[in-house]
């Protein structure tokens, strides 16, 4: 398969106090670190100082990269785990939030062998690889990268319109994967993303248009790059109720993701109220029985924000 397209943005070369960062981090998590993961809101924009940077450290095993077997455990059985970590460098600070997963885990969620979209529906979108060991493990990578692009594709063509301009095709895409997951920005958001990566996604589709199946073909109208596909009906259904359980099960995975993250994140609760602040524009006030006993009352916290409209 083609290698995956580059992107551009900010790396470990270019700004100290990431590179700082990412040696931190290695550190922390053992040298069990093997590639180190870029996305989200500060590589579109470039400045990684504005807001909180989201990284994805890629380990040899949970074994290796924590010396707590209650962290270990805890991401073999949801993975991954999410903790938060800061720089402070001269007048700046540089925020993150850090996300952890398993090599082998990381390989299997942007494969079609993983049901959840979490992964390949995440990483369907621009990443930059900012820290690898080694040029063997820059290029699995890579491979990941493009395969999490394609599986995302496979597994939404057959619910998708058979023709249509590649960019719709990536917004409507990206949509589904989106409703899967508690949200918190504002509708649109796929569409936003795919607009602004347009060039990425015409590059990656047509690296992955030989292997996504259902007659899929990709060609130039005045320009404009447009494509077709022509699922069976069987298949058609299948993806309909595939995506339907989907989202039951992503909805109830991000709650006990939030839930882990408690007890991982520093903060937790604090940093959830500024996501869901930031996203939807409203104030969030924590109540103290929440901070005293979230496991008691966090639900009841969660189905209000919910009936607010907070979360999608």
């Amino acid at each position: 398969m083609s290698v995956y397209p580059h992107v551009e943005g900010p790396d470990a070369t270019s700004d100290p106090a990431l590179a700082k960062l990412l040696e931190q981090l290695r550190t922390r998590h053992h040298d069990a670190v093997c590639a180190t993961l870029l996305y989200g809101s500060c590589l579109r924009s470039g400045d990684i100082y504005d807001g909180l940077l989201d990284l994805y450290l890629i380990c040899d095993s949970y074994r290796a990269a924590y010396r707590k077997p209650l962290l270990a455990a805890a991401n073999w059985l949801l993975p991954p785990n999410v903790f938060y970590a800061e720089l402070k460098l001269a007048d700046k600070t540089l925020r993150s939030k850090v996300t952890v997963i398993s090599l082998r885990d990381f390989r299997r969620g942007c494969s079609r062998a993983w049901f959840e979209s979490y992964i390949w529906g995440r990483f369907a979108q621009p990443t930059r690889i900012v820290y690898s060991r080694d040029a063997q493990t820059l290029r699995e990578m890579e491979h990941c990268l493009l395969q999490a692009s394609g599986t995302l594709l496979h597994n939404t063509l057959p619910v998708l319109p058979q023709q249509g301009t590649v960019t719709s095709l990536w917004q409507q895409a990206l949509a589904l994967s989106y409703s899967t997951e508690l949200r918190t920005e504002r509708p649109g958001r796929a569409s936003e993303l795919a607009l602004a990566a347009a060039d990425f996604y015409a590059a990656v589709t047509r690296q992955l248009c030989p292997s996504l199946g259902f007659g899929f073909t990709v060609y130039d109208d005045g320009g404009q790059m447009r494509y077709r596909s022509e699922p069976t009906g069987a298949r058609q259904l299948l993806t309909r109720i595939a995506w339907s359980l989907r989202r039951g099960q992503g909805k109830l995975l991000s709650v006990m993701r939030l839930v882990k993250g408690l007890f991982t994140f520093e903060g937790g609760l604090d940093y959830i109220a500024w996501k869901l602040e930031r996203h939807s524009g409203e104030s969030i006030v924590i109540p103290d029985r929440v901070r005293r006993a979230p496991l008691i009352y966090l639900w009841g916290f969660f189905w209000g924000l919910y009936r607010r409209g907070i979360f999608k």
